[in-house]
C-alpha cells in the first residue's frame, strides 16, 4: 500500500465462525460477494494490516471469508468490528453513467441557480433511489436521481450540479 492511496471502506469483519479462523463478513459491495475477489484486504481501523482472502463464499444469508494468517478463533476474534478496505484501483471502471459510492462523496453540489449547497458527505440506500446527505450551511437529503434532480456530476473537477430549490 502506498502513503496515501485512495481507500475504500468495502465492508466489516463481523463475527467468526467456526474454530479454524474464518469470520463472518459484512459487505458494503453489490453484489455482497464481490468483496471476495478485491483481496488483499486491508483490515483495521488504525494503520491497516493486509490479509490475503484464501478462501470465502455465502453461507445463509451473509459471507464468510478465511485470512492468511488468521487460523483461530481467538485470532478471528480480535479482527471483528475492523473496517475492511481496499484501494480504489482494484475496483473495475463504472458504466457510462454511473458512479460509485466513494466516488460522490467529497463533491461539491451546487443548484440549477449557482447557489453552493455543500460537500456531499454521504450516500445513503432508500430501497427507491440513494439520497446523497449533502452538508453545506446546514445539512440536505438530495435525491440521486439522474438527470430529473442530477443534471451532471464531474469528478475531475469535485463537482455535482442538480435541480434542487436551496430552501429545500
Amino acid at each position: 500500500m502506498a502513503c496515501g492511496e485512495n481507500l475504500v471502506e468495502v465492508g466489516t469483519l463481523s463475527g467468526v465462525y467456526g474454530v479454524r479462523g474464518w469470520l463472518r463478513v459484512y459487505s458494503y459491495t453489490d453484489p455482497p460477494e464481490n468483496i471476495l475477489s478485491y483481496g488483499p484486504w486491508l483490515v483495521g481501523d488504525g494503520p491497516p494490516v493486509a490479509h490475503e482472502v484464501l478462501d470465502g463464499g455465502t453461507h445463509g444469508k451473509g459471507l464468510i471469508a478465511r485470512l492468511a494468517g488468521i487460523d483461530d478463533r481467538d485470532a478471528a476474534r480480535r479482527l471483528v468490528g475492523a473496517a475492511i478496505r481496499v484501494p480504489r484501483k482494484r475496483f473495475a471502471q463504472a458504466a457510462e453513467g454511473e458512479y460509485y459510492c466513494s466516488d460522490l462523496i467529497g463533491l461539491q453540489v451546487r443548484n440549477h441557480e449557482g447557489v453552493a449547497l455543500g460537500k456531499v458527505l454521504d450516500v445513503m440506500e432508500t430501497g427507491a433511489n440513494d439520497v446523497l446527505v449533502v452538508q453545506g450551511e446546514r445539512r440536505r437529503l438530495v435525491p440521486f436521481l439522474v438527470p430529473d434532480v442530477v443534471r451532471s456530476v464531474d469528478l475531475e473537477a469535485g463537482t455535482m450540479d442538480v435541480d434542487w430549490d436551496a430552501d429545500f
